[in-house]
């Protein structure tokens, strides 16, 4: 069942795309490109169309297989219907534990040998 309503949805997704693409915008007039009032923007609209009914019943169906769906995978315990398989078990690596910091030298460094004085100018 879960795979057909997923196959409905996927061409009702397809053709509703194609069906909006097909059809034109309203007000097509140049007076709407401008902002200018359109004769038909206070007037009757007119026949609905054939594409227009298609798109408001393939609206309907998408919205319908969409809920359909969403409700599914709250239902499923591992949140999707599509996960068939379980997720293998995380493997954690042990804990390390931290580097120990080096030992303190135990004899002081040597200091640089200091250079004679510069002459002093004339």
């Amino acid at each position: 069942m879960f795979t057909a309503v997923l196959a409905l949805h996927i061409l009702v997704s397809i053709l509703l795309i194609l069906v909006v693409m097909i059809q034109g915008g309203e007000n097509v007039d140049i007076t709407a490109a401008f902002g200018g009032v359109s004769q038909a923007a206070f007037g009757p609209r007119g026949a609905v169309t054939t594409l227009q009914k298609a798109t408001w019943v393939l609206g309907v169906i998408f919205m319908v297989t969409a809920v359909t769906l969403a409700v599914w995978a709250t239902k499923t315990p591992g949140g999707s219907p599509l996960r068939t398989h379980t997720p293998p078990a995380s493997q954690t690596a042990p804990a390390s534990t931290p580097a120990k910091p080096a030992p303190p030298p135990t004899t002081p460094a040597t200091a640089p040998a200091k250079s004679a004085p510069a002459p002093a100018p004339k």
